[in-house]
């Protein structure tokens, strides 16, 4: 599959806004160690900027502003810095607009002959999982990241509310319980949190290059289209399965379950939209969904809405006499 807007746009146009998408994203990144409060947001955001190169310019632009950042981040702070910063938002972000910009002639699945198949939305959620998934753990090993780290940072703050409180005196039993759960809750929660804020920086930039002729991929309605894959659950299953185990295993399946979860999560969200387009009482509804979800159980209400509707919506334009697509979908 060729994004036939490369071939279009001239390299003297392509390379500046791939160059100032990487120096964005830095500068984004950057500012997510000065702002603790906001760190996770604007290091989030700094996808934004290379997913709008990509999905407005193409992959030439994407894969320059990723070597821009890259190089920018190595050469301003450290190595270390500029290869997390590629694990967890610039080559993830990349991937996305080169998915985004797939398509293939709609005749060879069967549809019409005059018009383009796109990248399925819920193939890209699971490369979205996937990424994520192998991201946190490659981090898990660099960090050395297991019962003794995690078990100090429960120490730690068991010694800051004594501190505040100097009569709390707690459960040596309860202590233990929580330090066994944190060491799978920790990955779960960072996982998932990180699939959430990617995807919202994937509906910003396709929203921002949708108003313009740049985009590539046509505006998609998201409660109608954006579900999990059916592969998705099985993947979902194996990680539910392995936190029965102990160990590096257990770590491995909360990772899984936190960032496939995830997905599921906004797969129910959007079903929920959907189901609701129309109705008097839509509003309320979604606006206790969504405060609701900040709990355990309500939310796992919407994740099984999500795991009960899983499909494969491919978007369909009009393709033009210029495009080039010999990759498969």
């Amino acid at each position: 599959m060729q994004d036939s807007e490369i071939v279009k746009t001239p390299k003297q146009t392509v390379l500046p806004i791939g160059i100032l998408a990487g120096v964005v994203a830095t500068l984004l990144a950057l500012g997510a160690m000065s702002q603790p409060s906001f760190a996770s947001v604007l290091y989030a955001a700094s996808a934004l900027p290379i997913l709008i190169a990509g999905l407005g310019w193409g992959n030439v632009a994407a894969a320059t502003a990723i070597v821009a950042a890259a190089t920018l981040g190595a050469a301003l702070l450290s190595l270390p810095f500029a290869l997390t910063m590629l694990a967890f938002t610039l080559f993830p972000a990349g991937w996305l607009s080169h998915l985004a910009n797939l398509a293939r002639p709609a005749s060879e699945l069967g549809g019409p002959d005059d018009l383009l198949a796109w990248y399925p939305l819920s193939d890209i959620l699971l490369h979205l999982c996937g990424l994520v998934t192998l991201a946190v753990i490659a981090l898990g090993v660099v960090i050395g990241y297991g019962p003794e780290l995690t078990n100090q940072m429960v120490d730690m703050m068991t010694e800051a509310l004594q501190g505040q409180d100097p009569t709390l005196t707690p459960d040596p039993a309860a202590l233990a319980q929580t330090k066994s759960m944190f060491v799978l809750m920790l990955p779960m929660i960072q996982g998932g949190l990180w699939v959430l804020l990617l995807f919202a920086a994937y509906y910003i930039a396709s929203r921002v290059v949708s108003r313009s002729a740049r985009a590539l991929r046509p505006r998609e309605d998201m409660p109608s289209a954006l579900r999990m894959s059916r592969n998705a659950i099985f993947i979902f299953l194996a990680g539910i399965i392995l936190t029965f185990f102990h160990g590096v295993p257990a770590m491995i399946g909360a990772t899984i379950c936190g960032t496939f979860g995830a997905g599921f999560l906004m797969a129910g969200f959007a079903g929920l939209h959907f189901r609701s387009k129309g109705k008097d009482w839509r509003l309320p509804v979604l606006v206790l969904a969504y405060l609701s979800s900040l709990m355990l159980l309500p939310a796992f209400f919407i994740l099984v809405l999500g795991l009960a509707d899983t499909r494969r919506t491919i978007a369909l334009t009009p393709a033009k006499k210029s495009d080039q697509t010999d990759t498969d979908i």
